[in-house]
């Protein structure tokens, strides 16, 4: 059965684009021109995947993102033209699990759908992982510092399971890109910097800091001192 993916965009033209490149390569589209559609439609049709543009006519896309994370925790990805740091982190932090910036490239989409589609299917059968005062509960994605349970983002929650995964190896910015994107891109190279940053900033104490390494011009490992 074609997954089913959930368009929401009033750009009639950059509508009508994604649904034929999507068709094309075998997935059911659903669409809305607003927010408020594009929820309903959500929650009627239940779909595996969503491709939400921020700037809509009635509401704004971060209000979408609230609505559908109060019941769904269907993959979220974003396509704006809003290309600002900040809006990025929003955005993630509201509950999207990727971002797009417009103009964008079709191949791009669809390889961070693939992505999306397939960390649904993944079923994490490993342990917590406990360090310090550090606990990854993988089955449940949740990560706690001294018992206080840590909100991260879909996207930042797999960069460090990845980190953890591989604890003490130096990992290369593109082998992240790889593993977390599908694919490595110097826009997804300022990005990770960014998502590094605010996973050190949720993860990090006094008494256990530098638990995300940089190495210089290499990437980045996870402590295991």
């Amino acid at each position: 059965m074609p997954a089913k993916i959930l368009i929401i965009e009033d750009d009639e033209i950059i509508l009508r684009f994604l649904s034929l490149a999507l068709k094309t390569n075998n997935y059911e589209i659903i669409d809305a021109k607003n927010g408020i559609t594009g929820i309903n439609q959500c929650m009627s049709q239940k779909p595996d995947l969503v491709l939400l543009d921020l700037g809509l006519p009635d509401i704004d896309g971060m209000k979408v993102i609230e609505e559908i994370r109060k019941v769904s925790q269907t993959p979220i990805i974003i396509i704006s033209a809003r290309d600002r740091d900040k809006d990025k982190i929003a955005a993630l932090d509201h509950g999207a699990n990727d971002y797009i910036t417009k103009p964008f490239n079709i191949d791009e989409v669809l390889a961070r759908i693939r992505v999306s589609l397939r960390s649904v299917k993944a079923i994490e059968e490993d342990k917590p992982f406990i360090f310090k005062e550090l606990k990854i509960d993988f089955n449940k994605h949740k990560v706690f510092v001294n018992e206080e349970d840590i909100h991260l983002t879909p996207i930042e929650f797999k960069i460090l399971q990845l980190l953890v995964q591989y604890q003490g190896k130096v990992l290369t910015h593109k082998f992240i890109q790889d593993k977390v994107w599908g694919y490595d891109t110097m826009d997804n190279y300022q990005t990770l910097r960014v998502f590094i940053g605010s996973i050190r900033k949720k993860i990090e104490t006094e008494n256990m800091n530098s638990l995300i390494i940089t190495e210089i011009g290499v990437g980045y490992r996870f402590n295991d001192d």
